[in-house]
């Protein structure tokens, strides 16, 4: 590399929760340069978690979180080119891209939900995602179903 790395930007916490977590899947979630949009759907996100999962004792930003962890993956597979044959190689992902992969997977199946609002659709992938189901979860399980199935290519990590 010839140029220098870009220094790494600090993120502000968010304003209700004190969280740089929020932030970084506030951006996540904002189109169009709508900051103020994106944070009001989150919060109304975490009132729907609130109103639905108001038996359990489980606070709406935690659910969150354990939703987060639930379909944050920690192998990939990336394409290598060796002699001719293309190969589908197993690699641990660094924690930074690990909480980027889910946050966007999470956004991005939340989107292609059937439902109202996006605050309704996001709310319905964080519940499903907490209990262990839903497109997000699945999508993280195929990754490492493929990276087992692709275990013997391992040692030609780069």
């Amino acid at each position: 590399m010839r140029k220098a790395k870009p220094k790494k930007r600090h993120l502000l916490p968010d304003p209700k929760f004190n969280d740089v977590l929020v932030t970084r899947f506030v951006n996540d979630l904002m189109v169009d340069g709508k900051k103020s949009t994106a944070y009001t759907i989150f919060y109304d996100t975490m009132s729907m978690i609130e109103k639905r999962m108001k038996d359990s004792e489980v606070a709406p930003l935690d659910v969150w979180k354990k939703a987060l962890e639930n379909i944050t993956p920690a192998v990939e597979v990336k394409s290598r080119r060796v002699g001719g044959a293309t190969f589908q190689v197993p690699m641990e992902i660094r924690a930074e891209r690990k909480t980027s992969i889910s946050i966007k997977n999470m956004i991005l199946f939340a989107r292609k939900r059937s439902g109202k609002s996006m605050a309704d659709k996001l709310s319905a992938e964080i519940i499903a995602a907490f209990n262990e189901e839903g497109g997000a979860y699945k999508k993280k399980e195929d990754t490492h179903r493929m990276a087992e199935a692709n275990r013997a290519f391992a040692h030609f990590r780069f």
